[in-house]
């Protein structure tokens, strides 16, 4: 079943909606490089759509009735956007949701440490990653330095043209050829990958004078002394902004498409449905590249408390009608899928792989090899969905991740499903997926968004 080419048949009016929702989407990118960041954003544009915090609601003591918008963070790092529909909650929602965190390089809680007077600061890597990619790369740091009276001093270094950048450094080519003959993953340890953070030594200090100078400049641009890094959450990224990729500017190559390719066009889509006869929510979680795991993953019970805060604002809550919520919800677990390399071709099964301009890609299951860890989305739920789509005309295609055997990776889908609510593992195709530069389409984005739509509308009637 071989599907087209979006490309081939879009009008000159879909090439304008897709180069402005493309713009939107690179903006996004730019501001919000790490999960702190993307929260802030989704804020932002949840606010200008009329959205408003529960935290509010339920200070004031308000009811929430039909129509109503709101969201709720966790934490600064996951979000939760709500839609009040007319019908009672525990019939169901309409569920999107995605994650915003990506692969990249975490400050060690005790990093600074000079060596032959140069300074170094210790990482510690984040998600599954080939370590050998990260190295002589320009890297930014962003993230958070929380001092002990809680004053919070936010850092982005590296991104605009007058900020210094950071890397990892490599061994020349001339000096490497016992290295050469490593396995790819021994290339670089993980103790290794330290960014190099400065050179020049304080003067009048003998010892450790580089990284003196260091604690210097920290004290007189953020007022920080070492003891800081305790309590800050530091993240090492690629440097430098989204980018408009192929010499036809038919793709995009940015950091953390995997998985904010989802999490834009989920929020997009959610911030665009209005007067909805179901509820409709949009999540956005943190942690899933490690698991789904602590207070801000998707395996924590926050999603479900704030499920229940919510029916409480409306007068339904009790502890069956909130089971019967989630029971009766369908969700799209919007997570990318790995675009077929023809470079690659070996590690693919051409029939049931994702392709570039294609559309929007389905996995009814993830997992590895005989189907391990995944969500085995229900063939009544592809029907209904596959319904839809057609009716409204958005282009989408199938696929598995890589060979039955090479194939394998995970998603939030088979923890929401523990609620026993339809879901299915749907997103973008990605190219150098984990890399510190990934691509996709942007005939897919736009027609994810458009899918993501027709979801939100249509999936509970």
């Amino acid at each position: 079943m071989e599907r087209n080419n979006v490309w081939k048949e879009y009008t000159k009016k879909e090439i304008k909606e897709l180069e402005k929702l493309n713009k939107q989407y690179r903006e996004f990118l730019d501001a919000g490089k790490t999960e702190r960041e993307c929260v802030t954003e989704a804020v932002k544009m949840a606010k200008k759509a009329g959205y408003r915090d529960l935290q509010e609601v339920i200070a004031a003591d308000e009811e929430l009735r039909p129509g109503d918008k709101i969201y709720a963070v966790n934490m600064k790092k996951s979000i939760a956007l709500f839609q009040i529909g007319r019908q009672p909650m525990e019939k169901g929602m309409a569920i999107l949701g995605a994650h915003i965190d990506s692969p990249r390089m975490d400050i060690k809680q005790n990093p600074l440490y000079e060596d032959t007077e140069l300074a170094y600061l210790d990482t510690h890597y984040y998600g599954g990653i080939k370590k050998y990619q990260w190295v002589t790369l320009p890297l930014a740091i962003h993230g958070v330095i929380v001092k002990k009276d809680g004053e919070v001093v936010s850092v982005c270094i590296g991104e605009e043209e007058k900020d210094p950048v950071f890397c990892v450094t490599d061994l020349l080519i001339h000096l490497a050829g016992e290295r050469m003959e490593r396995k790819a993953n021994k290339v670089i340890e993980g103790e290794a990958l330290d960014i190099l953070f400065a050179s020049q030594p304080l003067k009048g200090e003998e010892k450790d004078a580089v990284a003196k100078n260091v604690l210097a400049i920290l004290k007189e641009k953020y007022d920080v002394e070492e003891e800081d890094f305790l309590s800050a959450e530091l993240e090492v990224v690629p440097a430098g902004k989204a980018r408009e990729s192929g010499i036809d500017l038919s793709m995009i190559m940015a950091y953390g498409q995997d998985d904010r390719v989802c999490a834009f066009t989920s929020l997009l889509a959610m911030l665009e449905v209005e007067d909805t006869e179901y509820t409709t929510c949009c999540l956005l979680v943190d942690k899933e590249e490690i698991g789904s795991v602590g207070a801000t993953g998707m395996r924590s019970h926050v999603f479900e408390n704030t499920v229940a805060e919510v029916m409480d604002r409306m007068g339904q809550y009790d502890e069956l009608a909130l089971r019967r919520c989630l029971a009766n919800s369908k969700m799209l677990s919007s997570d990318v899928s790995a675009a077929f390399d023809p470079t690659y071709a070996s590690a693919y099964e051409k029939k049931n792989a994702a392709y570039f301009g294609r559309g929007m890609v389905f996995n009814k299951f993830t997992g590895s090899r005989g189907k391990s860890g995944s969500n085995d989305a229900n063939a009544e739920f592809m029907a209904q969905i596959r319904g839809i789509l057609k009716d409204a005309k958005v282009a989408y295609q199938t696929a598995e991740l890589g060979k039955v055997d090479i194939g394998g990776g995970g998603t939030i889908a088979y923890i929401m499903a523990l609620y026993g609510m339809d879901v299915i593992d749907c997103g973008v195709a990605v190219l150098n997926m984990h890399a510190p530069w990934e691509l996709t389409s942007k005939a897919d984005v736009y027609e994810t968004k458009k899918g993501y739509v027709q979801f939100l509308k249509k999936i509970m009637a």
